[in-house]
């Protein structure tokens, strides 16, 4: 389902936490557009996300194009309306992902903001991990194990989205937010783009010039596929 603003996902989000239903919830950015035109994994996973959102103005300008306008909603920018929610709620939360200095400075700094914030796991994957294999599994369980009913997912795409999907049948009753370098921002391991950056919709520049060799190519492919995105977009129409 794509989430047209905060108070759409606020209310599904609060009814899933009451009715005692997880949820997956990924946040399309236009790198995620270019991957997902190939067949393959990360398309099967993001057609089991119940939630959908706009992380990237781009995602925006073609909502607008196609006549179903929504709000921009980044994952960073959802981690605390969040983890508020379900502390309101009695809701557990799990963090996956990143590295175990990253989890931890995350976590100080999520129960700073959120007083009474129980946070039941903290779970940092091994370099190479794979999202398909036992080990994730074994991960989902052990969250379920632990009671966790919210998990931010912070492994990147397309891992990230592809073990939230995962997580559907393993373990049903936790709501995952994929959030990418949410918890490194949180931490303060990755700064993040300036507000008056974001404004200008240009921390992709920001992130690219913070890290050009992995990332240049990355939106290099994007931009390129930018054109005929907001072209099918408007044919929509």
């Amino acid at each position: 389902m794509n989430i047209a603003n905060w108070q759409m996902l606020e209310e599904l989000v609060s009814a899933s936490f009451a009715e005692g239903r997880g949820f997956a919830l990924a946040t399309l950015n236009l790198d995620h557009l270019t991957k997902l035109r190939r067949p393959g994994a990360f398309r099967d996973a993001y057609a089991a996300q119940d939630f959908v959102t706009a992380d990237g103005n781009p995602i925006v300008w073609c909502s607008r194009l196609a006549g179903q306008p929504v709000e921009l909603l980044p994952g960073s920018d959802m981690i605390l309306p969040l983890v508020r929610l379900a502390a309101e709620m009695g809701m557990p939360l799990g963090l996956v992902g990143s590295t175990e200095a990253s989890l931890a400075g995350a976590a100080r700094a999520l129960q700073d903001e959120v007083p009474g914030l129980e946070i039941a796991a903290m779970i940092a994957p091994p370099m190479g991990f794979d999202p398909e294999s036992e080990a994730a599994d074994a991960i989902l369980r052990d969250l379920s194990g632990r009671g966790v009913r919210l998990c931010l997912l912070a492994l990147g795409a397309p891992k990230q989205e592809i073990l939230a999907a995962r997580g559907r049948r393993i373990a049903p009753e936790i709501g995952i937010a994929s959030i990418g370098a949410g918890l490194d921002f949180l931490s303060g391991l990755q700064e993040r783009a300036p507000l008056w950056v974001r404004r200008l919709a240009l921390e992709w520049l920001w992130r690219m010039l913070s890290n050009p060799r992995r990332l240049a190519g990355r939106y290099a492919l994007a931009f390129r596929d930018l054109p005929g995105h907001l072209w099918r977009s408007w044919r929509l129409r």
